[in-house]
Formats: C-alpha cells, sequence, structure tokens
C-alpha cells in the first residue's frame, strides 16, 4: 500500500498541490487523470521519491518495493537488454553481481564461501534462478525478439528502449508499480500484450496514460487531478465520466431548486414583512432562507478543443488506386506489391507493429516519396491532407502561429485564420508565439488546425494523437467519426480505430497486405488474420 499525508507542492506562488491525502491499496489499479498541466507526472515523482514536496509525506508499508517506468531513455545504453530489464529489481541484481564477482576470484577464501553461500540463500527466496527467464519472457511479450536480449540498450531505437524500460519496470512483481505514459510508442499489440498483464498484476497500480480504452481495460479506479485536489472514483474511465457528469448534474438541478426556493421565499417577505398579521411567518422564513446554501460548483479546469473537418467539395466515386507498389530502405522490403483500391465511404486504420512500412506508405501517398516500382493514382475529386508523424521541419521557421497557418489558408484574413486557431485553444497572445518554441502538444494542434483550413475530402493521418492530452485525444476522435470524406490513418488509440474504421489494414513482416472491410475488434478477433500475420512472420524468417 501507498499513501500520502498533507502533500502539498509549490512552484513560485502557484501550489501545484495542496494538502492531497489519498490512499492507494493492493488490488487496485487506478487512472491518474487529469488536464495538461495539473501535475499528473509530478505526482508520480513524489510518489516514486524523484520529487520531494513541499510539504506532507509519501507512506509505503515497510518491506514493499516500488518500481516506476524510466523515462530517461538513454540511462543503460552501455548495457544489455536483459540486464537492463532484471536492474528493475535493484537487489536481486546487486546479488547476482555480486555472486559474479566472488566467483571470479582466484584466491576464493573461506568468508567468500561463506558470503557467498548467504548470497545464494538470498538469491532463491527471491526467485533469482528465474530471473533471466522471467525478464525474457516479459520482453518477447512487449515485441523484443530474443536475437536482441544480449544486445547493448545503444543499439536499440527509440520504441525498443521504451519497450525494454516498461519490462523493467514490470520485472520482479514489484507490490507498487508506477507507470507515466507505458502505452506511448507502443504497437497496439504490445499495448494488448500490457493491458493482460496488469489485468492480471494484483499488487498496486497507479498509471498515467492518454489512452482512454487502455484505462477502461485496466483500471479499477479513477484517481482525478483538479484544481490541485485528487479525488478517487471507483470503476473504470467511462464510469469516472459518466460519475463526474452527473454529480455536475445533480448539483445544478439541486442549485435550481434552491433558487427557486430562495425567490419564492423573498417575494413572500417582500410581499408581507410589513404585514403585522403575518409578520411571524415573514421573520419564519427569513429564517429558513438564511440556511439555504448554494453548492458550488468549480468548474473543471480541463479544456476541449473542436475539431471539425469539413470537406470543400464532395468525393467522387473514383478515389484512390494503388498497384505493385514495392520500396525498400536500407534493405529491408516495406512494401511488397502492394495493391488496393479505395472507396468514398473508406474509413481505413493501418494497424500491426510495422512502422515504417506504413509511414513509407502515406509518404508515398503524400507525393513525398517516391515508390521503387508499382503506381498510385488518386481521383479527380479528391484533394488530399497529410499529416506526417515527424512534422518538425513544417516549424523549423520564425513565423508567428497566425503567421504560420495563414500561409495554408486560401483565405487570408487574419480573423478567419485565428477563428481555426481559436478552435484548437489558441486564443488571445497565443497567435504571436513564435512556432519554433511550441511544445509538441501545441505543434500537433497547429497540424490539425492546417488540416481543418485545407478543406480536404481525404485526410492522412499518421500518429496523430502524439503528445496530445485526452481532451484533445477525444475531439480528435469526434472529427475523425463525423469526418464525411475518406481517411487512412494509423493510431496506437484503440479506441479511435474500433469507433472510427471500418476497414483494416495491416502491413506484416516481410511487406506484405492484410486488407479486411471489418472493425477492428473483429479483426483482432480472427483466427485467419492471426495465422496469416504468423505465416508471414514465419516466411520473413525463412527468407532471411
Amino acid at each position: 500500500m501507498i499513501s500520502t499525508s498533507n502533500i502539498t507542492l509549490r512552484v513560485g506562488k502557484k501550489a501545484l498541490f495542496e494538502d492531497v491525502n489519498i490512499k492507494f491499496t493492493e488490488g487496485n489499479c487506478y487512472g491518474l487523470i487529469g488536464a495538461n498541466g495539473a501535475g499528473k507526472s509530478t505526482f508520480l515523482k513524489i510518489l516514486s521519491g524523484q520529487l520531494e514536496p513541499s510539504k506532507g509525506d509519501v507512506v509505503i508499508t515497510p518491506g514493499d518495493r516500488l518500481s516506476f517506468l524510466q523515462q530517461d531513455h538513454f540511462k543503460y545504453d552501455e548495457f544489455p537488454v536483459l540486464d537492463t530489464v532484471m536492474m528493475g529489481n535493484a537487489r536481486l541484481y546487486e546479488i547476482m553481481k555480486e555472486k559474479e564477482a566472488i566467483y571470479a576470484k582466484e584466491d576464493f577464501t573461506d568468508e567468500d564461501g561463506i558470503k557467498a553461500s548467504e548470497l545464494e540463500g538470498e538469491f532463491a527466496a527471491m526467485n533469482g534462478w528465474e530471473a533471466e527467464s522471467d525478464a525474457a519472457s516479459l520482453l518477447n511479450g512487449l515485441g523484443i525478439d530474443t536475437e536482441f536480449h544480449y544486445e547493448l540498450m545503444k543499439n536499440l531505437n527509440g520504441p525498443e528502449k521504451v519497450k525494454v524500460l516498461l519490462a523493467q519496470a514490470l520485472f520482479g512483481n514489484p507490490d507498487i508499480l508506477l507507470l507515466d505514459e507505458p502505452t506511448n510508442h507502443l504497437d497496439l499489440d504490445a499495448i494488448a500484450w500490457l493491458e493482460e498483464f496488469l489485468i492480471n498484476f494484483n499488487n498496486t497500480v497507479i498509471v498515467v496514460s492518454h489512452d482512454r480504452y487502455f484505462l477502461n481495460k485496466v483500471c479499477t479506479q479513477i484517481a482525478d487531478i483538479d484544481y490541485g485536489k485528487i479525488k478517487l472514483y471507483a470503476g473504470n474511465y467511462d464510469f469516472w465520466y459518466e460519475s463526474s457528469q452527473l454529480l455536475i448534474r445533480q448539483m445544478k438541478e439541486a442549485n435550481k431548486k434552491k433558487e427557486e426556493k430562495i425567490k419564492e421565499l423573498q417575494e413572500f417577505i417582500s410581499r408581507f414583512s410589513a404585514n403585522a398579521s403575518k409578520s411571524k411567518q415573514a421573520t419564519s422564513r427569513k429564517r429558513a432562507l438564511e440556511k439555504i446554501q448554494l453548492d458550488e460548483i468549480q468548474p473543471s479546469s480541463r479544456k476541449y478543443p473542436y475539431i471539425d473537418f469539413r470537406p470543400n467539395r464532395e468525393i467522387g466515386n473514383e478515389v484512390l488506386t494503388v498497384e505493385g507498389l514495392s520500396k525498400t530502405i536500407e534493405g529491408e522490403k516495406v512494401l511488397d506489391n502492394l495493391s488496393f483500391t479505395l472507396n468514398r465511404d473508406d474509413k481505413v486504420a493501418f494497424v500491426g507493429g510495422n512502422e515504417l512500412a506504413k509511414t513509407t506508405l502515406f509518404e508515398i501517398l503524400s507525393g513525398n516519396m517516391e515508390p521503387d516500382e508499382g503506381t498510385y493514382k488518386w481521383g479527380i475529386t479528391t484533394s488530399q491532407a497529410y499529416f506526417p508523424q515527424d512534422h518538425g521541419d513544417e516549424f523549423a521557421n520564425d513565423y508567428t502561429i497566425v503567421e504560420w497557418l495563414t500561409q495554408y489558408s486560401d483565405e487570408k484574413d487574419v480573423t478567419y485564420v485565428r477563428g481555426f486557431l481559436g478552435r484548437m485553444l489558441f486564443s488571445g497572445d497565443d497567435g504571436v508565439k513564435r512556432v519554433s518554441v511550441l511544445s509538441g502538444g501545441e505543434k500537433v494542434r497547429c497540424m490539425l488546425s492546417k488540416m481543418m483550413i485545407s478543406g480536404a475530402n481525404v485526410l492522412l493521418l499518421d500518429e496523430p494523437t502524439n503528445h496530445l492530452d485526452m481532451e484533445a485525444i477525444t475531439a480528435l476522435n469526434n472529427g475523425m467519426t463525423k469526418f464525411p470524406g475518406v481517411l487512412l490513418f494509423s493510431s496506437r488509440d484503440h479506441q479511435i480505430v474500433q469507433t472510427t474504421a471500418n476497414r483494416i489494414m495491416e502491413i506484416v513482416p516481410g511487406g506484405k497486405l492484410i486488407d479486411k472491410i471489418t472493425t477492428y475488434d473483429e479483426y483482432l478477433e480472427s483466427d485467419e488474420m492471426a495465422r496469416k500475420r504468423q505465416t508471414y512472420s514465419i516466411q520473413k524468417e525463412e527468407e532471411d
């Protein structure tokens, strides 16, 4: 168990948290939610001991081991992958190294033998003999193949490092597990594995995530941060949302009834206070009026952008034809003879762990990259807008936000352009901020403003939820669902894929395409698709 006693954190004169008292108990998975800047990651750092509060204490049950997801992706660059995972249990790893050092001695003494025996006993009590196989199992579950287990961390790419650090946090059955955005950079298969792991995890979990489906799947309680306070709600994310909205509605209805009663009493008092025969009744009503207190309804600190993609023209029957598309990058064939035709009602989600293949296809279809073989043709009634996963170059200039968006607008009126920025929560002086200094989330919101102002009837979106908070993701989900044109997108957000897509495409290892008209959940449940993925994987291994 882990709890807080009067935790307060001040940043300058501002109190990020004020006298927070909360208890996280064994057997529960808590989703820690709140608006951007509410202090979710900061609170996890306080719980993990990485950050000292201004006041108050964190109390952990004696003997409990706490583990948290490391955010420094370069910290373990000089260590092997398997060792990095086992470092998640610091004492166990320390024993392993002590044993190795003792057994490597040339002049092995009696004292060394006694010490080694003590270490072996402690090692066995901690299931040390299972450590390597347990670590390997975690890595395999997250999609890190056995061939990489003895590589140095520095030889892995960014997403692979994230998976290793996640395996490190999960290693050794910690009593308290703190996870800050564990689904970031994970493919949907790895997220599904993590969901099952946490569902079957019997200790205490506190997780920060912007993935609503993930929170719904794993959480038993929600800890909501708003205005420096943390309130617990039983149930998952959807239950929290319904409960919090119901509470606000009930308070508003109660206040409305109280206001009606206040008006009724005030009218009686005003009418009969000067009437001698009614003076006692008027006095009684004055006392009743003084006792009525309206409930204080503090508005949430959350802000929802408004995302509405409106095409300038209706799309025709001919949308896109792809024939024999192939592409090899650095010796790897990421696209192999892809052929498909899009229809005017298609909303296509590209899924699976082959990130490079998905991005490569988007880059080709948007005209930023040439295929090695094959052709593609857009219909004459189509207009495309593209959201690239790597959009850093878009902001490598000295434009203000208004100037930046104006260059993409046919209508150059500043008020018109500011209207699109306002929908994405850029208001007032925000318009004169330089795009080069924007945060990751602000840049994504700028890109979505660009998509809206384009009036395109075909949208290509490559991982558009990266860096967005829960409120912006919800708004994007609504905008994609309502969009009357054609969508091609990839996203790690299960809920967006499930609620938006009516067609699923997966580019499997080796560059082949699985194409099925179905929902995402139905696709995942399909044994046929599982067999095809396995077959393609085996074929690729044989080719290699």
